[in-house]
């Protein structure tokens, strides 16, 4: 079976990546070309002519036209060729797969399964990265790795405490109790650290916002969307004030500061993909300089991420014949493989279960 499931909706690109010039990217094994078309919206076509294969990336774009750079055949924005060099009947069967696409919450999104499955309304929520009660920004980072690792470590936090020491990790984050559950198409651990001393990010986030310096209660909130999107409510409050939901009740967060880690990830290939992801707060909206600021902190942080996920994978490789052993915190990357693997089960007609990275059960 395949590593990922193909009937679904990947970011490809940040809007921004996406003018009116040809842009190469590979999502899922497949290679792709996109580019903005005259009237703004964006065409993906596949990256390959259908006479010679050369990709058409490294061709021309001649307004909502693509031309290869080795023989000159065009395709139009469909992948339908409208013009052969040399003779005026086109072959009826020169074209190229053009795939659905979307524009939302400042991604562009690209449906790789079967066409007559993409339906919009499966594009996971990243409103927050879009939404004027929110500010912030993000990048997106290449990864040497199986896509379901980069998930497996925003599953699981406790690995603030030690990879990510210096800003926003701290023993708590190992040791306090969480809580796991799952639905059809979700996952979520929620875990709340109370009356700790703040890790150094978030005491300055908290001391810029309102200047408070002291205890306080922390929270996170990891929400999983099959197949490959987390988006993680985070953040601090004033110990005691209550943000804390109990009996039944919302909490206040008033006193405090919140952010989301929004994390969707695009399998490149079966050991590579692409991690995008950005930082939103709902404080101090207006300072530009802060939202540069966290964005380039926060990669900082997603950089030590990297190397660990890299190492982890050289190191799969090397034990190709090795099967994960789980703990208590792996619960909510359990539930959220077991996620994916339906999801891909359901298009192959096959048994679940992980091909690439077997689980087993501790003993």
């Amino acid at each position: 079976m395949s590593p990922f499931p193909m009937n679904a909706w990947y970011a490809c690109a940040y809007d921004v990546e996406v003018k009116k010039a040809l842009l190469a990217r590979t999502v899922c094994n497949q290679k792709l070309v996109m580019y903005r078309k005259l009237d703004g919206t964006v065409a993906i076509l596949e990256d390959a002519c259908w006479h010679r294969l050369l990709p058409l990336s490294k061709g021309r774009l001649e307004g909502d036209e693509v031309t290869c750079g080795y023989h000159g055949l065009v395709y139009n924005a469909d992948g339908r060729c409208t013009h052969m060099p040399s003779q005026e009947t086109i072959n009826p069967s020169a074209c190229v797969r053009s795939y659905p696409v979307a524009e939302k919450h400042r991604f562009v999104w690209v449906w790789p399964g079967d066409p007559a499955l993409a339906d919009t309304a499966l594009i996971p929520d990243l409103h927050w990265n879009d939404d004027p009660a929110w500010a912030g920004d993000g990048k997106m980072i290449r990864v040497k790795c199986d896509y379901r690792l980069v998930l497996d470590n925003l599953m699981d936090l406790t690995h603030e405490t030690f990879v990510h020491g210096s800003s926003i990790g701290q023993r708590a984050v190992a040791e306090a109790p969480f809580v796991a559950t799952h639905g059809d198409r979700t996952a979520t651990v929620t875990r709340w650290m109370e009356d700790i001393d703040a890790p150094p990010f978030w005491a300055a986030q908290i001391r810029h916002a309102s200047g408070y310096e002291g205890k306080v209660d922390r929270w996170q909130i990891i929400k999983f969307e099959a197949p490959a999107t987390i988006n993680i409510d985070v953040g601090v409050a004033q110990t005691g004030t209550g943000a804390l939901p109990r009996d039944g009740r919302p909490g206040d967060r008033s006193k405090g500061v919140n952010g989301y880690v929004l994390n969707t990830i695009t399998p490149e290939t079966d050991k590579t993909c692409l991690y995008f992801w950005a930082f939103a707060r709902n404080y101090c909206l207006g300072e530009q300089r802060l939202t540069h600021e966290l964005r380039e902190g926060v990669a900082t942080i997603f950089r030590e991420d990297e190397l660990i996920l890299e190492a982890q994978q050289q190191a799969i490789d090397e034990h190709p014949d090795y099967s994960f052993y789980n703990l208590n915190i792996d619960a909510g990357s359990m539930w959220m493989r077991k996620l994916i693997d339906k999801m891909i089960a359901a298009e192959s007609g096959g048994p679940t279960g992980s091909r690439v990275i077997p689980l087993r059960p501790a003993a």
